[in-house]
C-alpha cells in the first residue's frame, strides 16, 4: 500500500470519527446522551420532582455544576447543588 493511499484513508477515517463523536455536542439527542443544563433553577421547585434518583452534572463550559432530576412532567430540572432544598431532597434520596 503506498504512502498517499494510507495518508487518504486515516484522514477519510478520522473525519468520520469526528463527524460521529460531535452528534453528542447537540442541544436535542436523539439517544444516550441527556443535554447538560447552561443554568440553574433559582427557587425551590421541590414539589416538581419525581422518582428516588438525581444525576450531578460537573461545570464544564456551557454546563454549570448542578443537580438535575426528573420532574413530573418528564423533563429534567437543573437544581443549584448549593441551594439547601436540593441538599436535603438529594440526602434523602441517598438514604432509600
Amino acid at each position: 500500500m503506498s504512502l498517499k493511499i494510507l495518508s487518504i484513508t486515516l484522514l477519510l477515517l478520522f473525519v468520520c470519527v469526528c463527524c460521529h463523536s460531535s452528534k453528542g455536542t447537540r442541544r436535542r439527542h436523539p439517544g444516550r446522551i441527556p443535554p447538560c443544563c447552561p443554568a440553574v433553577t433559582k427557587g425551590n421547585k421541590r414539589g416538581d420532582v419525581v422518582g428516588e434518583t438525581y444525576r450531578e452534572q460537573a461545570a464544564t463550559p456551557p454546563c454549570v455544576k448542578a443537580i438535575i432530576f426528573n420532574t413530573k412532567d418528564g423533563q429534567q430540572l437543573c437544581a443549584d447543588p448549593d441551594a439547601q432544598w436540593v441538599k436535603d431532597l438529594t440526602a434523602k434520596m441517598r438514604k432509600v
